[in-house]
């Protein structure tokens, strides 16, 4: 296969672990890394040999695909110009600050007949690859995505930096229509909504609540599942799945038997499988596995609840 070749744009956290996948890819050079801090670039791009740049625009046709790891608000404009440069991009989430945004890459992928993939990592969480597969008409959904407070990701609400995270997933996994959606949420430490609670109704009559806040005391990160034989709770930090199913009654009783299973699943990369993932589909040209428009849907329903707290708040 020929070898292609990558960039990452945004030398923070996540773009330095991005490149770092994709300088252990196989068929795959990291050839630029790029940031505004050289210095920070430097520091990424030194184990590889990676070229440091600090205008992305330099990389029109000198590479391949490109992960784009800056801050959010920056995603759209980034984005759209790699595409129009024939560049495929994986985008990390959110997708973009806005709906209208998110539909412009949408259009501009087609158009360009380019690879745009969302980075919604989650996906590739094997406790939810596993869920899949016994998950079975779930009628409520409890997520709890609870942080304590740091600086990143406040350049957007907590619906756009954390709540996206469990969105994604429940679209990912419910394939019914949204037909109502209650939401409310409170500034705490920022100008924008710190913390917030969302209920979405689904056509089918499945119910989700979200709650969600990154001004919390401890940490955590898990999703559970109801549904008529099962309880199902994932713990997508331990990379774990815990299930709760009812036998029928022991002799002489007249209440069924719960019975647990535990599953660990804690070696993978859930992000060397979404690298993996990306240079695939641009290997292949066939569909990524988070397509733009699964990222314009859950930005989608990121403005409905938007809306819908907008709208709990008193006149």
């Amino acid at each position: 296969m020929p070898e292609l070749t990558a960039a990452v744009v945004g030398a923070g956290r996540l773009g330095a672990f991005h490149a770092q996948k994709y300088a252990g890819t196989p068929g795959v050079r990291l050839k630029y890394v790029v940031d505004l801090d050289r210095e920070r670039a430097g520091q990424v791009a030194a184990s590889s040999g990676a070229v440091v740049l600090d205008d992305y625009r330099e990389l029109n046709g000198k590479v391949d695909l490109v992960s784009v790891a800056t801050p959010s608000l920056t995603h759209f404009s980034i984005a759209a110009d790699l595409l129009a440069a024939g560049i495929d991009v994986l985008l990390e989430k959110p997708m973009t600050a806005t709906v209208e945004e998110a539909r412009q890459l949408v259009a501009l992928a087609g158009r360009s007949d380019r690879i745009l993939q969302v980075g919604h990592l989650e996906r590739f969480n094997p406790a939810i690859v596993h869920l899949r597969s016994i998950l079975r008409a779930p009628r409520f959904v409890e997520c709890h995505r609870l942080s304590p407070f740091t600086e990143r990701g406040t350049d957007v609400d907590v619906i756009l930096d954390l709540m996206i995270h469990d969105l994604d997933v429940i679209l990912s996994l419910c394939a019914t229509e949204i037909i109502s959606v209650e939401a409310i949420g409170v500034a705490v430490l920022t100008d924008r909504v710190d913390v917030a609670n969302a209920r979405l109704r689904f056509s089918d009559g499945m119910i989700a609540n979200l709650n969600t806040s990154r001004v919390a005391a401890k940490r955590e990160r898990k999703i559970r599942f109801f549904q008529p034989d099962a309880y199902i709770s994932v713990d997508y930090e331990a990379r774990a799945v815990q299930i709760y199913r009812k036998s029928p009654p022991a002799p002489g009783s007249h209440y069924p038997v719960i019975s647990a299973d535990r599953v660990e699943l804690q070696d993978c990369d859930p992000l060397g499988d979404e690298i993996a993932s990306f240079v695939a589909s641009v290997r292949t040209r066939g569909a990524p596995a988070v397509s733009a428009r699964d990222g314009l849907r859950v930005i989608e329903v990121c403005d409905r609840i938007n809306a819908a707290m907008s709208a709990a708040v008193p006149a």
